[in-house]
């Protein structure tokens, strides 16, 4: 569906040249919903725009449905684009208009009969929640109100894909999840590929099958939203991990526990089913240990049940051992975390 393949981009040249994007690639399956994450600054937006060549790669292609836009003459890349909507981080709307005239922009500028796009605003603004407000203007909405009504015209031309360009940064948490669920309800209707950007882990945790993780302009780190979760591999990745699990521990605390007799502080992972098993009892039954809980927490990740324990456990290294061989049949992932 959608192929980054080898992209570059740079803003201008000789020693003052910024290279916002340096070789990315990367791949979007047909009604998948990717995540770009990344802070400020580590190329997310300057990409996503490069996918419907509002900013043209300096190298690269780009392939959308096995056509490479790069390739395209500028009538033939403004029919592509129509199949191509966005919604952006303040919405755009046109504040002299009103919420169905926004809506019909698209359409009007495809010049569809004005039964068809009678019918089909109608028909987007029940979908996203605003029948009752066509004839309201942009300053009469709240935020939330406003993204409903972009997500609606980016939907007018019936795209194959919709970028989303920190489509739920300028809401509120409530909000947020709302427009999340709104998204999520439309890939699953229509089968729409989703690509979004985002530096908010919590949009990539609800809605996101996989994600790719930008810093400097690559991709550091890139898989299922779920493995990345339970097996981060670069610091970005962590650090974004720790705005939902947060599992440090203060440091008197640490040197207190590491330095009992044959201490050990493992953390527990539990995935879908395994986050019912009662662990903790098990290993107090058949082990004779007593597990000090030192942090837990639970989420949900898209459809999964994640979450992870962080316990304390004392006694010799071959019972302790066994022990830990006996979480790691119940299907949880065990790990003894060193502390420095």
């Amino acid at each position: 569906m959608i192929s980054i393949q080898n992209v570059i981009k740079t803003y201008g040249s000789g020693a003052s040249a910024v290279h916002a994007i340096k070789g990315v690639s990367l791949e979007v399956a047909k009604g998948e919903i990717f995540g770009v994450i990344g802070f400020s600054g580590a190329g997310k937006s300057t990409l996503i725009r490069c996918v419907n060549l509002l900013e043209r790669p300096t190298s690269g292609d780009i392939i959308i449905n096995g056509t490479d836009l790069m390739s395209l003459s500028t009538n033939e890349l403004r029919k592509a684009r129509r199949k191509i909507g966005m919604i952006f981080q303040h919405f755009n709307l046109l504040s002299s208009i009103t919420v169905f005239e926004n809506v019909a922009a698209p359409l009007r500028l495809s010049k569809a009969p004005k039964d068809v796009i009678q019918k089909k605003v109608t028909e987007l603004l029940e979908l996203v929640g605003l029948s009752g407000r066509a004839q309201a203007y942009p300053s009469q909405l709240s935020g939330g109100q406003k993204q409903r009504v972009a997500i609606a015209r980016a939907l007018a031309n019936d795209p194959e894909i919709l970028l989303c360009d920190e489509a739920t940064s300028a809401l509120d948490p409530q909000t947020t999840d709302s427009i999340l669920e709104l998204l999520q309800d439309i890939n699953k209707k229509y089968n729409l590929t989703i690509m979004l950007i985002t530096h908010e882990m919590h949009v990539v945790k609800k809605i996101c099958d996989r994600v790719a993780v930008m810093e400097e302009g690559k991709v550091v780190e890139m898989g299922t939203v779920l493995n990345l979760f339970a097996h981060p591999q670069t610091d970005t990745t962590k650090n974004f991990i720790r705005s939902i699990f947060d599992d440090s521990l203060p440091q008197g605390f640490l040197e207190r526990v590491q330095h009992e007799p044959g201490s050990r502080i493992v953390r527990l992972t539990f995935i879908g089913e395994s986050t019912g098993n009662p662990v903790l009892a098990e290993l107090t039954a058949r082990f004779a240990l007593k597990p000090s809980i030192l942090f837990g927490n639970i989420t949900q990740v898209k459809d999964t049940t994640f979450g992870y324990l962080i316990v304390a456990l004392n006694g010799p290294a071959d019972l302790l051992d066994n022990s830990l061989a006996f979480v790691g049949e119940q299907g949880i992932e065990a790990e003894v975390i060193h502390y420095v």
